[in-house]
């Protein structure tokens, strides 16, 4: 069945369960990247360095990933809408916290709250929109990602709009777009049976101990922090108005969307995971030295060009990492986040530390280099993260991925 037919069981014709949780979802991954197009004006603002701005997503995927270990541990515990609705309960709060932040310091502190409550959401939406879709798990996971795809291009949108009246806008523009998705999903969305098994919070860690988990999230690790070295340090080489700013990002989303949902599962039919992906990872070492010493429009274009790249890598990433383990799926897929969450976090605060040490050319250098750490490390380890992942069709390796984050 094709999953854009929009007959019955299509792609058009869901539950407003799903529907609430995909539009709450939208708003979840919006919060990524709200803050690029105002991290300038953020500065200015409250009389910060980049440095101390870049924190904003440091605290948010520092804490993200260590929330890794324990969305399995609660959602199994309390179901699934009940983790729904205390993780938006999180994000309503800290992110209307973060509009009245007084100081750089605060609005840290809030993100890293902020980054808690998406944590516990988006590692349950998932189950959630499948569990209660039409149509089988091959619809329900083209509407997650589409809704993934939808809020990364969005956010710097509406960060852009709503920032250039005032920063503080956009936290609580989320704040409210998030209280509306906490609603919906607590008038459509009915509880689902709890696991037979409670997942504890070391059974990620020790899923690492596989040595193709481990290799898919090391390799993402590296790919992780040149992935947000672009987002978070790239708007302060831009140097734009939040508009303009919002714009390119707005564009770098459209172009990771469709790559992600659209291109890269042609791409694995026709050449296989491993070779789309270290191909994907090279290029995109090569956009971003470009970026770095290109002048002001390669910068723009590079920017936007990046968001291919890292369309395809996330979805070959995430198929690796469903399939390349004999752990189960949520355990698995719990241990990869936690590791390459951390590059997340540690990008945006190293990238204007290296500036500051060196200058503005230097943690493009890095970044394309730990691009290309991450594609050696899928040549050097090919062979482990071939096993039971590489050579699935990638229609059934998505299927099968419905687990990752089922709890």
């Amino acid at each position: 069945m094709d999953p854009f037919d929009a007959g019955a069981g299509g792609l058009l014709r869901q539950p407003k369960a799903v529907w609430a949780t995909a539009g709450a979802s939208v708003v979840a991954f919006m919060g990524i990247g709200l803050v690029d197009p105002i991290l300038p004006s953020i500065a200015q603002g409250l009389h910060a360095t980049a440095s101390q701005v870049s924190l904003l997503f440091t605290s948010y995927f520092l804490i993200t990933a260590v929330a890794m270990l324990l969305t399995g541990f609660v959602s199994s515990r309390i179901g699934g809408r009940r983790t729904l609705l205390l993780g938006l309960a999180f994000v309503v709060v800290f992110a209307g916290l973060a509009g009245t932040s007084g100081s750089v310091g605060q609005l840290v502190g809030f993100r890293a709250g902020w980054g808690l409550g998406n944590a516990l959401f988006v590692s349950t939406a998932l189950a959630v929109i499948v569990g209660a879709a039409a149509g089988g798990s091959a619809a329900a996971i083209l509407l997650y990602e589409s809704a993934l795809g939808l809020g990364m291009a969005c956010g710097p949108l509406l960060g852009a709009v709503l920032g250039n009246v005032s920063w503080r806008y956009p936290f609580f523009g989320t704040a409210t777009l998030m209280a509306i998705g906490f609603l919906c999903i607590t008038a459509f969305l009915k509880e689902h049976p709890k696991p037979a098994r409670k997942t504890s919070v070391l059974d990620p860690l020790k899923a690492l101990g596989h040595g193709g988990l481990a290799s898919a999230a090391v390799s993402a690790f590296f790919y992780n922090y040149t992935f947000f070295t672009v987002l978070a340090f790239t708007p302060f080489v831009l140097n734009m108005t939040p508009y303009r700013s919002g714009a390119v990002f707005f564009a770098w989303g459209v172009l990771l969307a469709v790559f992600s949902v659209i291109v890269a599962p042609r791409m694995q039919a026709r050449f296989g995971s491993l070779k789309v992906l270290g191909g994907s990872l090279v290029l995109l070492a090569a956009d971003v030295l470009v970026l770095g010493y290109g002048g002001h429009t390669a910068a723009v274009v590079c920017t936007i060009l990046s968001g291919a790249f890292i369309g395809v890598n996330n979805t070959v990433y995430t198929e690796l990492a469903l399939g390349v383990s004999d752990a189960s799926r949520p355990v698995a897929s719990a241990g990869y986040n936690f590791v390459r969450w951390f590059a997340a976090a540690a990008a945006p605060y190293f990238a204007p530390k290296i500036e500051e040490w060196t200058d503005t050319h230097v943690p493009f250098v890095v970044a394309a280099v730990t691009a290309v750490l991450g594609a050696l490390v899928v040549v050097v380890r090919r062979q482990a993260l071939t096993h039971r992942a590489e050579e699935r069709e990638p229609q059934h390796a998505t299927e099968d991925g419905v687990g990752v984050f089922a709890n």
